[in-house]
């Protein structure tokens, strides 16, 4: 299963689940930011390439529907509902992202 993390500057949140989740079996994890200046930004073949996109707020799905409508024709969009309130790697952080995609993702 191939899942894109999208949050706005791709340094904290996303690069977080890129980096807890491409160590699962079973997945390949990559991680974007919707800002045209982000880390590694939001590209077409980015939204191609996964099968589940992951947006931490909801304006992410928002700019992700409104950039490419077409390419998530058969893709699944979530919105996790994580704030920009923490560090890289902060603890409590991937514990929320561990629980918020186990539950969207049914791999409890």
């Amino acid at each position: 299963m191939k899942l894109l993390f999208v949050c706005t500057e791709n340094r904290l949140r996303s690069p977080t689940a890129e980096v807890v989740f491409a160590q699962m079996p079973g997945i390949e994890a990559l991680s974007c930011g919707t800002n045209r200046d982000a880390e590694t930004p939001l590209t077409g073949d980015l939204v191609q390439w996964a099968d589940v996109i992951l947006v931490m707020e909801k304006f992410h799905r928002q700019k992700v529907a409104q950039r490419f409508p077409k390419l998530l024709k058969d893709k699944r969009l979530v919105c996790l509902d994580i704030p920009d309130h923490y560090d890289y790697l902060q603890p409590e952080l991937i514990a929320l992202l561990q629980r918020r995609v186990a539950k969207v993702l049914n791999l409890n």
